[in-house]
C-alpha cells in the first residue's frame, strides 16, 4: 500500500499537466492565506479575542472563512457568500423546473450560466453579510466606531474580499485540482491547526489528560471510519452487446459511492443552520425591532444540544440525498448505457434500467447518509458530556477535513492512472 502510494506520488510529479495543476493550486492557497493575514482598518486585537474566546459560533463561521474571521481580514467572509448563493441555487432545482434544465439537461452551456447567476447572487449577499458582520463587530467594541464613510469602506472590503476568494476557489476548480472552495476551508482548517495543537496542550491540566487522550483516540476512530465508508462502493455489473471478446460479451461495472456527495451535504446543513443565528445577532446589532427576541430563540435552540443536534443530523441525511439526486440522475446514466449499447444483465433497457439504478442509488444513499448524520453529530455528543465547546469546532473542521483530502487525493490518483495508462 506505501508502495502504491509513492508510486501514485512519483506518476502525479512526473506528469507536466497534473504537476503544474498541483502547483497552481498551492500558489493559489498562498494567495489566500496572505490575504487571510491582511486585517481591514479599525481591528481591536485584544477586544478580538475575548470576543472569540470560547464562543462556539463564531468558532464554526471561522472555519467556514477559512480562518479569516479570527483576523477580521479583508477575506473575513470567506466562501461564506458563494456558498449560500449555491444552496439557493441548488434548491432552485427543485421549486423551478427551468433552472433544473439549465444544470442537469443543458450540457456544459446551461451550467455556466447555472454558475454565473450564483456568481451575481453572492455580490448582494456578500455586502449584507458584510453589513451584518461588521455592525455586530462594532457593537462588541472589536471594531472602532466609524465613520459612515469609513464603515462603507469596510463593507466594500469585507464583500470584495469574499468575491475574491469566490474567483480563486473557481480558478483552482478549473486550473487546478479538486473542488476549489472545499480546498479554501480545507486550507483554513489546516493552518489553523498547529494552533490549536498547541494552545490544547499548554491550558491542559492533569485532570484534563485523559479526557483529551479519549478526543484523540475518538478523532483517529472517526478518521479511520469515514475514511472505510468514503471508499465503500456497490458495483452494477454492465455489459456490452457489441463488444465479444473470446466469444463472452465485455462486462465492466458502473460504481455507486455510499457517499456519493462528499463534504458537501455537511458544508450546506452547518450553512443553513448558520445562517439564522447570523441574520438575528447582525440585526439586533442594528438596533432592529424585536431582533434581541429572536437571537435570544435561536441561541436558545443552539445551546440545547439535543434539538441542534438532531436538526443538524436531519439536515445532513437531507442534504446528502438532495445533493445526490441532482449530481447523480439515473435516467441520465440509463440514457447514455442504451446509446453505447450497454446494459445491466437481468433488465431491460430504459425505464427499466433507469428504475434499478435509481434504486440502487436510493438503497447505498441511506447508510452513507445516516452515517454521515451519525458522525456530524459526534461532536455534539461529547460536547455534552464534556461541557468543552472547542469539541463542536474541532469536530466539525476534521470531518470537512479528511473528506476534501480523500476527495483530492481520489481526484490525484484518477489523473495518475490516466499517465499510467
Amino acid at each position: 500500500m506505501v508502495a502504491n502510494f509513492f508510486n501514485k506520488l512519483r506518476l502525479a510529479f512526473s506528469d507536466k499537466t497534473l504537476r503544474n495543476r498541483i502547483f497552481f493550486v498551492l500558489a493559489a492557497i498562498a494567495v489566500f492565506r496572505f490575504l487571510a493575514a491582511v486585517p481591514i482598518p479599525g481591528v481591536d486585537r485584544v477586544a478580538l479575542e475575548q470576543f472569540f474566546f470560547n464562543n462556539q459560533f463564531l468558532g464554526l463561521l471561522n472555519v467556514f472563512s477559512g480562518g479569516g474571521f479570527s483576523y477580521v481580514s479583508i477575506v473575513m467572509l470567506g466562501v461564506g457568500p458563494y456558498i449560500t448563493a449555491s444552496i439557493i441555487m441548488q434548491l432552485s432545482t427543485v421549486v423551478f423546473p427551468r433552472v433544473k434544465a439549465m444544470y442537469s439537461e443543458e450540457g456544459e452551456a446551461g451550467r455556466t450560466q447555472f454558475i454565473s447567476i450564483s456568481r451575481m447572487i453572492t455580490i448582494p449577499i456578500a455586502i449584507m453579510q458584510s453589513v451584518a458582520f461588521l455592525s455586530l463587530l462594532e457593537s462588541q467594541n472589536v471594531l472602532l466606531t466609524l465613520t459612515p464613510f469609513a464603515f462603507a469602506i469596510n463593507v466594500f472590503l469585507a464583500a470584495a474580499g469574499s468575491l475574491l476568494l469566490m474567483w480563486i476557489g473557481e480558478l483552482i476548480t478549473e486550473f487546478g485540482i479538486g473542488n476549489g472552495v472545499s480546498l479554501i476551508i480545507f486550507a483554513g482548517i489546516i493552518a489553523g491547526l498547529p494552533a490549536a495543537v498547541s494552545q490544547a496542550i499548554f491550558t491542559a491540566s492533569v485532570e484534563n489528560i485523559p479526557a483529551y487522550l479519549g478526543f484523540l483516540a475518538l478523532a483517529i476512530a472517526v478518521v479511520y471510519s469515514v475514511v472505510l465508508v468514503s471508499e465503500a462502493e456497490r458495483s452494477i455489473p454492465i455489459a456490452y452487446a457489441r463488444q465479444v471478446r473470446g466469444g463472452v460479451n465485455a462486462t465492466t461495472y458502473l460504481p455507486i459511492r455510499l457517499l456519493q456527495a462528499g463534504v458537501i451535504p455537511i458544508i450546506f446543513a452547518l450553512s443553513l443552520l448558520l445562517l439564522p443565528q447570523m441574520a438575528f445577532s447582525a440585526l439586533d446589532a442594528m438596533g432592529v425591532f424585536g431582533a434581541a427576541g429572536l437571537t435570544a430563540a435561536y441561541t436558545a435552540f443552539v445551546n440545547n444540544q439535543f434539538a441542534y443536534g438532531a436538526a443538524y443530523f436531519l439536515l445532513v441525511i437531507m442534504f446528502t440525498f438532495f445533493y445526490t439526486t441532482i449530481t447523480f440522475e439515473p435516467k441520465r446514466v440509463a440514457d447514455n448505457l442504451q446509446k453505447s449499447g450497454a446494459f445491466v444483465p437481468g433488465v431491460r433497457p430504459g425505464r427499466e434500467t433507469e428504475s434499478y439504478i435509481g434504486s440502487v442509488v436510493t438503497r447505498v444513499t441511506l447508510p452513507g447518509a445516516i452515517f454521515l448524520g451519525l458522525v456530524a453529530v459526534i461532536p455534539f455528543i461529547v460536547q455534552g458530556i464534556t461541557g468543552i465547546t472547542a469539541v463542536l469546532v474541532g469536530g466539525t473542521a476534521l470531518l470537512i477535513a479528511v473528506q476534501v483530502l480523500l476527495d483530492l487525493i481520489r481526484k490525484v490518483d484518477a489523473h495518475a492512472s490516466l499517465r499510467e495508462y
